[in-house]
This record gives structure tokens, sequence and C-alpha cells, in this order.
């Protein structure tokens, strides 16, 4: 349900170097509530193809309590624009390693 979905910034606007970066549509993405704040806390990310990363931070166990399926989940309608800011998230705000 769309009405559900929470506009989510790449790049956080504390980190956007303009208004321009900001408020631009690329640098955003609709995604359900938790993975929302999973993508937020840079516990999820997504390739530029739209492939789910997910950090080892959370175990199999807890990604499982949260019903999300690393395989087969995959965001979609991405286009050129977001390449760079999802660059930007992987290399600044994915938690790639486990602590």
């Amino acid at each position: 349900m769309v009405e559900l979905l929470r506009a989510s910034h790449i790049k956080p606007w504390a980190d956007c170097k303009s208004d321009a970066e900001r408020l631009d549509v690329f640098n955003g993405l609709l995604l359900a509530p938790h993975l929302e704040a999973l993508f937020d806390k840079g516990l999820v990310t997504f390739s530029d193809e739209g492939q789910l990363f997910c950090s080892q931070q959370l175990s199999d166990r807890q990604w499982t309590l949260l019903e999300i399926d690393r395989m087969t989940l995959q965001a979609h309608s991405l286009a050129d624009g977001h390449w760079a800011y999802l660059r930007w998230h992987r290399a600044k705000v994915f938690r790639v390693e486990a602590t």
C-alpha cells in the first residue's frame, strides 16, 4: 500500500552540500517503514541495480525475525540519478562488518 511507504533520503539533509542536492528527486527512495529505519541506520543498502545488501551487524535470526528475505528483496525503479547517492550511502552510512 503506497500510503504506508515512507520517503527516505539516501544522503541525509545534514550531509548535503546544497539545497539542490537536498531536494534532488534522485536523493530519495520510497521504502516500507521497517526498511526505511534499517536504511537510515546503515543496516541495509542497495546496489546500483537495486540488490539489497544487509549488514553483518544483525544475525541470521534477527533478519528472520524481521521477515526480510535477503536473497530476493530488491529495490525497483532506480534510475541513473540514484547511483551517486547510493554509492555515497554504501561508503558513508552502510555498516558492512559485524562489530
